[in-house]
């Protein structure tokens, strides 16, 4: 199963860094999440999210310098933002809009 970006950066006793990279059109691939984290949305664009067995679970548009924070609840993952979807732990996403999709992702260690 993949990491949970495209390049990990950075890593220590508390923290994970990841890069995330979609280009337009682009499925990422399938990872579990097992860490609460942040991302800070660096280039937003629109993301299909499917599910474990890549059934399509839903569509979230996710904006230039915006930033969400994710706690893991048991095998899924539930966002800070009121009206985000929750959905599996495991999952991939694709991207749908014009632009490359640009995030740096930080999970927190236990």
């Amino acid at each position: 199963m993949a990491g949970v970006g495209t390049q990990k950066v950075f890593e220590n006793d508390r923290v994970v860094v990841w890069h995330l990279d979609l280009a337009p059109g682009e499925l990422g691939e399938r990872h579990t999440h097992e860490l609460d984290y942040v991302v800070r949305v660096l280039t937003g664009s629109t993301l299909e999210v499917f599910g474990p067995s890549g059934e399509l679970l839903d569509t979230v548009e996710l904006e230039s310098g915006g930033a969400v924070s994710f706690h893991v609840d048991g095998d899924r993952i539930v966002a800070d933002r009121p009206g985000y979807p929750v959905v599996p732990a495991t999952h991939s996403a694709r991207n749908i809009g014009a632009n490359t999709f640009r995030e740096v992702l930080i999970e927190f260690k236990k």
